[in-house]
């Protein structure tokens, strides 16, 4: 099994708000996104891709104001968005790199790896949305509770088509867009339990993010047009 990285996650409070700390910050405009009925919310997004993260994009996501998500009652949105502390920080404080999510040719296979490490990653959902070239779909594990895990630092798993399709063959946002002028240079994770984190990229086969002791946090180094930008979720 071989994961890799897919996609960083940034919360922004508003999509209005995430473009222009964007602008601000990384001296681009973000692309075009999409609406996500299943969780309720909305993003914009843009490449990251580099010869380190060939398949890498970067997303700004928020809660779509006046959206209810069709998913079951009770269970949250993913990447812990209905934490009411997370949205006061990205209310006050500005948008936040929350999470990444890595990509894995068998989605089911690579939630039993994880289980098989004592890990809940959450149950495989399929989730789709409308784009001018028609439909994208993945399924993406979001846990009932929506938490992230580890701090952020875990990655949420994604497998790119429908149930059965070849993933190598599947549509994936990052063939519609263009070069950003930004790409992803580096990714690394610090956790009090690092050997824990890193038997978890073993079981998935993920490598490139770096793993070290400390206080949680997820650092992405990127180079843009504002020069290189260091983004760090801080233990958010």
């Amino acid at each position: 099994m071989t994961a890799q990285v897919d996609h960083l996650v940034v919360m922004a409070a508003s999509l209005d708000q995430g473009v222009t700390w964007c602008q601000e910050t990384l001296g681009i405009t973000p692309g075009p996104g999409g609406e996500h009925p299943l969780m309720g919310t909305h993003n914009r997004l843009f490449s990251i891709a580099s010869p380190a993260f060939p398949h890498a994009y970067f997303e700004i996501i928020a809660i779509q104001p006046g959206v209810t998500p069709t998913r079951a009652p009770g269970k949250h949105r993913w990447f812990d968005m209905d934490d009411p502390l997370l949205q006061s920080r990205v209310v006050n404080e500005g948008p936040q790199l929350l999470h990444f999510v890595a990509s894995v040719p068998g989605v089911v296979s690579a939630v039993k790896a994880l289980a098989a490490q004592g890990l809940d990653r959450g149950a495989v959902v399929a989730a789709s949305r409308q784009t001018t070239a028609g439909l994208l779909s993945w399924r993406i594990t979001v846990r009932d509770d929506g938490q992230r895990l580890f701090y952020g630092t875990l990655p949420t798993l994604i497998q790119w088509g429908e149930a059965g399709e070849d993933p190598a063959q599947a549509a994936h946002p990052l063939h519609a867009m263009p070069a950003s002028g930004v790409t992803l240079e580096a990714l690394q994770a610090s956790h009090p339990r690092p050997e824990k984190l890193q038997a978890a990229y073993a079981a998935i086969g993920l490598a490139g993010v770096g793993v070290s002791p400390g206080t949680p946090n997820l650092i992405a180094t990127l180079n843009t047009p504002r020069g290189r930008v260091m983004l760090e979720s801080k233990g958010v």
